[in-house]
């Protein structure tokens, strides 16, 4: 997922933890590799997902502002015409101690918004160790 660098800080620091979004993935997602868009563009974290909230965007004001990490005009100029929105509560976070370039590593683009990796189970996290 493609989280600006301002809003990474945030999560790592624990001050952010929802991550808004206008359209939501449609399978089931356990765990969101973090990449840090302009300029830092490396792929820096991964959370867990603990739940995600949709509702409509004042409603989802209300829910999750106290850790939104997003001013509320900033917020509702994301959200504007929109009916719904979505809320992933962020869980636990895990910062990789070495970020990475996914084109260099796996010859992957970053999304403009989100994608879809297939990691094995067995395997441990792209950037993890």
């Amino acid at each position: 997922m493609s989280i600006r660098p301002r809003f990474v800080e945030a999560i790592l620091r624990g001050e952010k933890r929802f991550e808004f979004r206008r359209r939501i993935f449609t399978r089931p997602i356990q765990t969101i590799v973090v990449y840090a868009t302009v300029p830092v563009q490396r792929v820096v974290a991964e959370f867990d997902v603990r739940s995600v909230l949709r509702d409509s965007p004042s409603a989802l004001w209300k829910l999750t502002h106290r850790f939104a990490g997003i001013a509320e005009d900033e917020f509702f100029g994301y959200f504007r015409g929109k009916q719904a929105g979505y809320a992933i509560e962020i869980g636990e976070v895990r910062p990789y101690r070495t970020p990475f370039c996914p084109v260099a590593r796996f010859g992957v683009k970053p999304p403009q918004s989100f994608a879809y990796l297939d990691v094995p189970t067995n395997q441990p996290a792209p950037g993890a160790g």
